[in-house]
């Protein structure tokens, strides 16, 4: 048995879907830090309630996922963050919406309170803390020469809000730190108690570019806790949803990047095929982001007439017109400049934050849950994941540039393959708790529920990928010149919204 399944084993969890859940005590669950510390397992996720925490792990060599649980009956755990740095952010978010204490935690500082609230996001009554009232105290700094640039959180462009704190010697920035939660809504707490239609419809809304992959997270979650099971041609059609989402999202970022680099025509031609990709959902599916359209069971509707022959043409735009952009890109000595050993990430570092979509593969790091976590129609469809090793802004543009084309092959499969029969089928309601790993075009995303008696939602948790990627953009800008921060940040585009829920 492998080293995280012994542990969940030791008092599992009944009803639990469809990888396993175990309740440890605070040994095992240092075990589990001292594990993550040394590279043996993965950080998915770590959430909390009231008296417990809980941890998402994944043991790469054994294959392995699991949940492991503490019980807080006196509001603390020992800190898997002074073990795991990946940890220290998602500690302190727990601490600021339950209460509860990390023992040990090296950054106690507020993350998501901002010092304005008077409850807490999932609904216990809570006054503001007084440690977030009193301002947030950003880390200090020392050395000759050294001067800080603030900038946000209120931005040139329409764009969330953050804040970014750089040190710079001259143009050079020695430290960048962000500070986030200003879009914190407390989706959660509103989850809570809703059925799970309502949980499903509000997972589509805590990252707008990535709804289909936060609805279908949530559903799946909650199919497992209801061992429901989905009619093929339901999934073939959340697959053709977020093979969509995926190009669309990838065109406008490649565009995006470039113009960041000014050159506007790059960004030009790719809005131009971003904007089909949208038309053509909305011919398929009703929506240009598909929202809504992804429910617990199935799909909302079969498409639209006519709406897989947009999606074909689609196809055929973007094959023919694609290519001549990317050897633009690839032939632009003055993007070249730019792009290449711009913002670079390590592997190590990657690995240990264990980030997804094209952070990771650019350096890397291959996790793709369609494939390594494979859910259907991947399973039977395969999936080809792209990797580069070089980590800087160039690499991850090629990253999108090759998933671009391997979403359009498999875009023509779904579609030729689709498969008859029913795209939706009733869930009961009733209790049990599930777990679901979705692949957006970010990365993974998290989802995890605890459904009562009556199918009524008593706790979850999702995780968008940016909770694993906004930490590391951190480290890619170190070294460059501010002015490379936009193109850097526009090569992660982590989501504000995702993080903050």
């Amino acid at each position: 048995m492998s080293r995280l399944l012994a542990l969940a084993a030791e008092t599992p969890a009944r009803g639990h879907r469809p990888w396993p859940r175990g309740e440890v005590d605070a040994a095992g669950w240092t075990a589990a830090g001292e594990a993550l510390a040394a590279g043996s397992f993965e950080l998915l996720g770590l959430w909390g309630e009231r008296d417990a925490v809980h941890m998402a792990l994944r043991e790469p060599q054994a294959d392995v996922i699991a949940v492991l649980t503490l019980a807080c009956p006196h509001g603390e755990h020992p800190s898997i963050g002074r073990m795991h740095p990946p940890a220290i952010r998602l500690e302190r978010a727990a601490q600021d919406l339950h209460g509860l204490r990390a023992v040990g935690l090296p950054d106690r500082r507020p993350w998501l309170d901002h010092g304005r609230w008077r409850r807490d996001s999932v609904g216990e009554a809570e006054e503001a803390s007084s440690e977030a009232a009193a301002g947030y105290p950003f880390l200090p700094v020392e050395g000759e020469s050294l001067h800080q640039i603030p900038v946000g959180p209120v931005h040139a462009g329409i764009i969330e809000p953050g804040h970014f704190r750089f040190t710079a010697q001259g143009e050079t920035v020695v430290r960048l730190e962000q500070r986030l939660g200003y879009v914190h809504k407390g989706v959660e707490a509103l989850m809570v108690g809703a059925d799970a239609a309502r949980m499903v419809a509000l997972a589509g809304r805590i990252s707008g570019d990535a709804t289909v992959a936060h609805a279908l997270a949530a559903a799946r979650a909650v199919e497992a806790a209801s061992a429901a099971e989905v009619p093929a041609r339901g999934h073939w059609l959340r697959a053709l949803m977020a093979e969509i989402e995926r190009v669309a999202n990838h065109l406008g970022d490649i565009g995006a990047i470039c113009n960041d680099a000014a050159f506007a025509l790059m960004q030009a031609h790719c809005s131009a095929l971003r904007e089909q990709a949208l038309r053509a959902a909305h011919s398929a599916f009703g929506h240009r982001m598909m929202r809504d359209c992804v429910v617990v069971g199935g799909v909302a509707a079969e498409p639209a007439s006519g709406g897989l022959d947009a999606v074909r043409a689609l196809v055929a735009l973007v094959r023919a017109r694609f290519p001549a952009l990317v050897e633009l890109y690839d032939e632009t000595a003055s993007l070249q400049d730019r792009t290449v050993g711009t913002g670079v990430v390590g592997e190590a570092l990657v690995r240990q934050f264990a980030a997804g979509g094209f952070v990771g593969r650019a350096s890397g790091r291959g996790f793709d849950a369609r494939r390594d976590s494979p859910y259907p129609p991947y399973d039977a469809l395969g999936v080809e994941v792209p990797i580069r090793a070089e980590g800087d802004v160039d690499a991850r543009v090629w990253i999108r540039i090759r998933e671009v084309e391997a979403s359009l092959a498999l875009l023509d499969r779904l579609i030729d393959e689709l498969p008859g029969g029913p795209s939706r089928v009733a869930v009961p309601a009733r209790g049990g708790e599930g777990m679901a790993l979705v692949e957006s075009f970010r990365g993974d995303v998290l989802a995890w529920v605890r459904l009562g008696a009556g199918g009524r939602v008593e706790r979850c948790h999702l995780r968008d990928p940016s909770w694993f990627q906004w930490p590391l953009l951190e480290a890619a800008i170190e070294g460059n010149i501010v002015a490379d921060f936009p193109l850097c940040n526009k090569s992660f585009n982590c989501s504000y919204s995702g993080h903050d829920l």
